[in-house]
């Protein structure tokens, strides 16, 4: 009797194991296998911006193309996730955005939760973003500093010149320095955090700044001929 019990248990564990594994794998897969980083383009692209739009995380256009607004969206996400944030959509990072939007199904792009919203009105998203931009563009300038480039940022929220979301304002082309050589990706610390708060509640340093330069490296003639309204540390903030 107990030899047939062993039969029966060594049946059992050579039909199913294999099924449990199998199913393992299934439930492990990322979606796609290409690395993705600005630049790409694709399906694979298409199905990254549909899950990270699923998630709240991307506002923008689904067209397959990874450029400036994919790669904040992806890079927020990796933030918050706890992965590292860089931008560049690998194993890790495909496997936590499967993970987290396996509801997700192509052609089905609605936002399923919403950004978590401030008391001040902007979202989590913005509020990173933000600091992003103060860090990378006036880290080591003095905290006055740091406030009045956070102003400016604000104030081009409020001028029909500029684009009208934070990000459409801290990507629009040739805008900041710190995106164009990367620096807006590094991680903000507490004192940019704090500048952008300070911002937010209403000190402006810039007294209505929307530009701002550092005179020791501006190559733009064209920045000279703005009304100069005061100087900060090294940079002269202007109309």
């Amino acid at each position: 009797m107990r030899k047939k019990w062993v039969v029966v248990v060594t049946l059992i564990c050579i039909l199913f194991v294999p099924f449990l594994a199998s199913n393992q794998v299934v439930e492990a897969k990322p979606f796609g296998k290409t690395t993705l980083r600005y630049g790409s383009r694709g399906g694979d692209v298409y199905e990254l911006q549909g899950r990270l739009k699923h998630l709240g995380y991307y506002a923008g256009k689904i067209d397959g193309s990874f450029g400036a607004k994919t790669k904040h969206a992806v890079t927020w996400f990796q933030w918050k996730f706890g992965l590292k944030s860089d931008g560049v959509v690998g194993a890790k990072t495909k496997l936590k955005l499967w993970q987290a939007t396996k509801a997700w199904r192509p052609g089905r792009t609605t936002r399923t939760t919403k950004p978590v919203q401030s008391s001040s009105g902007f979202s989590a998203q913005d509020l990173r973003l933000l600091a992003q931009a103060v860090y990378g563009e006036a880290r080591g300038e003095p905290f006055t500093g740091q406030v009045a480039v956070a102003a400016v940022i604000l104030n081009r929220l409020e001028d029909s010149h500029f684009p009208n979301t934070i990000s459409g304002i801290i990507f629009e082309p040739l805008a900041f320095t710190s995106v164009a050589d990367g620096q807006i990706w590094l991680t903000p610390n507490s004192t940019a955090r704090k500048a952008v708060s300070d911002a937010i509640n209403g000190w402006d340093p810039s007294g209505g700044a929307t530009y701002y330069f550092n005179p020791e490296t501006a190559t733009s003639k064209w920045i000279w001929s703005r009304p100069q309204i005061k100087r900060i540390g090294k940079h002269i903030f202007c109309k």
